[in-house]
């Protein structure tokens, strides 16, 4: 396997076994990218361990490997798993015959990773980090309103201030107290109001006409 003495080979190894791993992780492929990617990472580091680099190397890897599955599965905010792509990429990196070489097969590495999300557009999604993200979106013909209900209910009720509005101020609607807005309006308390409309829990008012 002397044709791995090249860093353009090394950077193409790396990246085609990154690619598999990290896609075994991301969508349900049965086990065959995992064995193609494990496949591919056992021949570039069976041909690079020598007596000044030992096993030590591999163990980093897997570690970061295991880092990134532990974050994704159980602490899905990506911090853990930041620090597994950087035990990874020093494990690979360090049994590189010169610099050139390492800094190839890193971005080998980062490139496999990010190409991996490719396979989401073909293969079923495994949702690691799917608490990171909302997937479903929240829609008024799905049973959701983005609006808060009992606030939406106060458009076009009258109420009275409770206190200035300098344009914020309190408001008393069908004896409860609520924040409110007056726009551009400043207003004075005591005064009858009308409720013009509401953006989630913000309800603006304006003061009722003579």
């Amino acid at each position: 396997m002397e044709w791995l003495d090249s860093a353009s080979i090394g950077f193409l190894v790396v990246f085609l076994g990154t690619l598999f791993l990290i896609g075994e992780l991301l969508v349900r492929a049965k086990g065959l990218f995992a064995i193609l990617g494990i496949a591919i990472m056992a021949m570039y580091f069976s041909y690079h361990l020598s007596g000044d680099v030992g096993l030590w190397v591999v163990l980093l890897y897997v570690i970061g490997l295991a880092l990134i599955i532990i974050d994704g599965k159980v602490i899905t905010d990506g911090t853990v798993a930041i620090i597994g792509v950087v035990l990874m990429i020093i494990g690979l990196a360090v049994p590189a015959p010169n610099m050139i070489y390492g800094v190839l097969v890193s971005m080998g590495f980062l490139l496999g990773g990010f190409s991996s999300a490719l396979f989401l557009k073909v293969f079923p999604s495994r949702n690691l980090w799917a608490k990171m993200t909302l997937k479903d979106r929240l829609t008024e013909d799905l049973g959701y309103n983005s609006i808060n209900e009992s606030y939406s209910k106060l458009v076009g009720k009258q109420g009275r201030t409770l206190t200035p509005f300098r344009p914020t101020g309190s408001v008393e609607i069908d004896g409860q107290q609520y924040s409110a807005t007056s726009g551009s309006q400043w207003l004075e308390a005591n005064i009858e109001i009308v409720v013009t409309s509401v953006d989630g829990t913000r309800i603006v008012v304006k003061k009722v006409e003579e």
